[in-house]
């Protein structure tokens, strides 16, 4: 059934006390170009009656603490990014809905079929080209449940982050009069690396090349909470050492896709995900900090290693690869990549490359705004043409993991379901 929704207002909310003004310096991570970007996504709670107006006052509270996203992104001269402290505060909508979520099954199934549209806030302002860092949409249902629909600047925070903040503004939702967590700006932990080097060369090397427009199929796969211990027991019978859900899936998810496909003998395929490095910084970063602070992991193998290998085979190689991480990082952060010509946040894109992030433990599962955790939270696909994953959980009050992919080509779905759904 089609999805009708009216949006009755749209407002810029301004923080509720008056907060600094100037300019705020990002970290060398957050002015990644892959990063300037914005993330999308659904968040879907069964009860909240007055959502809009409750979620509306705490956010402008939520906004004095967390003053930088209610400014805007500038590039200088020199194209470096930073943040102007303005207080224009963040782009905000209601709307409603005359149906129930229980006619969209809440939303259950994330796919195309979505009314993303619908769900996200339209009409965004923009002063001088420069778009709000926070965009959100709360949509309230006839049955007294609501949708919020979030744009974020991935640019300002990381998943961890934005999680962060949203959960600041449902403590301020719910009454609470300071945060159990006071947010950390602190970007000066990773400046733009000195070394020698033709920064010009790097600069020409920082956008991906376009991908040839072939919209890939959307393939959702739910996996319970005791299917993923039984495959960790497996793994621990077999090699005496414990392995994470995110390692069984992504070893999985990676192996099963590369069957499916059936490349020509010999083609390398590469599995890529992003690594939290918040423990590798010396001194460790505080609680708090809502900033950029990962680093991309890629692993190669030729297409005939994954076909035969076992689902054990390919952990190990994930395993072994993390183990990587600090001196990988430590040469990142060393500038290094400067010194070569080559970025590590731009892993060569296209069909062949498998692209995996986890959601379910950054903290949006928690964040109450007085009616209890969202059902679930559905991510929205940035682009149809590359090849991607996002784990994320269960809706409530089922527990395990739901793998949200658009990874293949129309004539290679039924093969990857099938082979994915057997494996777990």
């Amino acid at each position: 059934m089609a999805l009708c929704v009216i949006r009755s207002r749209r407002s810029l909310v301004i923080p509720s006390h008056q907060t600094p003004s100037g300019k705020l310096d990002l970290s060398f991570i957050d002015k990644v170009p892959v990063l300037r970007c914005y993330t999308r996504t659904l968040h879907v709670y069964k009860h909240g009656p007055e959502a809009s107006k409750v979620i509306q006052e705490a956010l402008s509270k939520a906004l004095v603490p967390y003053y930088p996203l209610a400014g805007r992104l500038k590039e200088s001269d020199a194209n470096q990014l930073h943040v102007e402290c303005t207080g224009e505060g963040v782009w905000f909508v209601e709307a409603s809905a005359d149906c129930t979520l229980d006619e969209f099954d809440y939303f259950d199934k994330a796919s195309f079929s979505i009314p993303y549209d619908e769900l996200l806030p339209d009409q965004v302002p923009k002063s001088e080209g420069m778009e709000p860092l926070v965009q959100m949409q709360v949509t309230q249902f006839a049955c007294g449940g609501f949708v919020i629909g979030l744009i974020f600047c991935h640019t300002i925070c990381d998943g961890l982050g934005s999680a962060q903040f949203l959960n600041a503004v449902g403590e301020l939702a719910r009454g609470l009069e300071h945060l159990s967590v006071a947010p950390v700006w602190q970007r000066d932990f990773f400046p733009t690396p000195t070394r020698q080097s033709n920064v010009g060369q790097l600069a020409n090397l920082s956008m991906p090349p376009p991908m040839p427009d072939n919209p890939l199929e959307h393939v959702s796969i739910d996996i319970y909470l005791d299917e993923i211990n039984q495959l960790k027991k497996e793994f621990h019978e077999s090699t005496g050492q414990t392995c994470s859900a995110f390692e069984i899936v992504a070893a999985n998810f990676w192996r099963q896709r590369t069957r499916a496909i059936s490349f020509k003998p010999g083609t390398e395929v590469r599995l890529l995900f992003f690594a939290n490095c918040r423990q590798l910084i010396d001194p460790h970063l505080p609680k708090g900090f809502y900033g950029n602070c990962f680093f991309p992991i890629t692993i190669a193998a030729t297409c005939d290693l994954l076909e035969q290998a076992s689902a054990t085979d390919v952990i190990k190689l994930i395993k072994e690869a993390k183990t990587k991480l600090p001196f990988e990082f430590a040469k990142f952060k060393n500038g290094d990549h400067l010194r070569d010509g080559k970025d590590p946040f731009l892993a060569p894109l296209g069909y062949t490359t498998l692209f995996i992030s986890e959601w379910g433990r950054l903290g949006f599962n928690q964040v109450d705004y007085g009616w209890g955790p969202p059902v679930h939270m559905v991510p929205i696909p940035g682009s149809s043409i590359i090849p991607v994953g996002i784990m994320g959980s269960l809706p409530l009050p089922k527990k395990g993991v739901r793998l949200m992919t658009w990874c293949v080509e129309k004539h290679h779905s039924q093969p990857f379901t099938d082979l994915i759904t057997k494996l777990i």
